[in-house]
């Protein structure tokens, strides 16, 4: 399924270039002052009161988002991550996608008792489903369904909730 994104192309300089055609450039100074604090500040309901209140995000109680995790910057507010979720250190959760002739924009979605493994990237337009695993290092391309453990660059399935394995062809099967 194709992640869900809005498409707005651009005339000219490339969609970066135009940025704040785009976004205010003082809601982007707000954000970013406020996600950079967030970083690194290591007391949680403190941060998930910045997160919700500055950005208006939507945060569910009891969710850990780990030090050095990096928020849009753009468009925070399209970011809903449920409760009693992890989010790992050093993971990008992005909600825009700025290309040479179009922009994207997408929500980003996280279902409650998701844990996501440290330096994943998350794509706009994308949902995790509830109780899902993510592996470290993985980029979020496309949705991951309820309760499977998904790892890689792209994401793929591993293993779905009731413990059965995905069998992978290995390439000299091919």
């Amino acid at each position: 399924m194709a992640r869900r994104t809005e498409r707005y192309k651009v005339r000219g300089a490339n969609s970066l270039w135009q940025v704040y055609r785009t976004v205010p450039f003082l809601k982007v100074c707000k954000n970013f002052l406020v996600i950079q604090l967030c970083r690194y500040i290591p007391f949680l309901p403190l941060k998930n009161w910045m997160y919700r209140q500055f950005l208006k995000m939507e945060v569910g109680e009891q969710t850990a988002i780990a030090l050095m995790v990096m928020m849009d910057v753009m468009f925070p507010e399209r970011i809903r991550i449920g409760k009693n979720s992890i989010i790992g250190y050093n993971t990008t959760i992005l909600c825009h996608e700025y290309l040479i002739d179009e922009y994207r924009i997408g929500d980003v979605r996280i279902g409650d008792r998701v844990m996501i493994g440290a330096n994943s990237t998350l794509l706009p337009g994308i949902e995790i489903g509830d109780g899902a695993v993510i592996g470290a290092g993985s980029l979020v391309n496309r949705d991951i369904p309820s309760g499977v453990f998904a790892a890689g660059n792209p994401i793929r399935i591993i293993r779905h909730g009731n413990g059965t394995e995905v069998k992978f062809l290995e390439e000299n099967e091919l």
